[in-house]
């Protein structure tokens, strides 16, 4: 028994550094070595609406969204296949391709000088950039519209 309990202080002691107060006899815990930092937004504009999208944690993100910190991005997008609205960029970014699965709100980077927004499902070799938060398909199909739509990106 003694061992079992010695063995689950060990482990707790080892994901959490602390500090023995000696004048106190306490043990404080460090949680300013266990903050998180908070997810990359992305905001889009499409005419009267405005997106906020939740960015990935890859390098293709990361520099999407330091270009981007430089000035706003606006692009002409078109309808492909009427699932994706999808846009030449302004220059290539680093690619993270896998195999993924996309669905509405899905913000992909395509060959590394592309950038689509998925109002439906499609599959193939991609980067995902992000995800635009709190809107399902229908009503991202309503504002993107048929045909072709400016939309600026930008972050704040």
């Amino acid at each position: 028994m003694v061992f079992i309990f010695l063995a689950a202080c060990s482990s707790d002691a080892a994901s959490t550094p602390t500090q023995v107060d000696s004048k106190a006899n306490s043990v404080q815990t460090d949680k300013s070595s266990a903050t998180t930092e908070s997810p990359m937004k992305l905001k889009i504009r499409v005419n009267d609406t405005t997106f906020t999208a939740t960015l990935e944690d890859n390098s293709s993100a990361k520099a999407l969204a330091e270009f981007l910190q430089q000035g706003e991005m606006t692009l002409d997008m078109h309808d492909y296949g009427s699932f994706e609205k999808v846009a030449d960029l302004p220059k290539s970014f680093p690619r993270n391709d896998k195999q993924i699965d996309t669905d509405a709100g899905d913000i992909i980077l395509y060959q590394g000088n592309s950038i689509t927004i998925y109002y439906d499902k499609n599959s193939w070799n991609f980067t995902r950039l992000g995800k635009i938060d709190n809107v399902n398909k229908k009503r991202l199909k309503e504002i993107l519209g048929k045909g072709n739509v400016t939309a600026t990106f930008f972050v704040e």
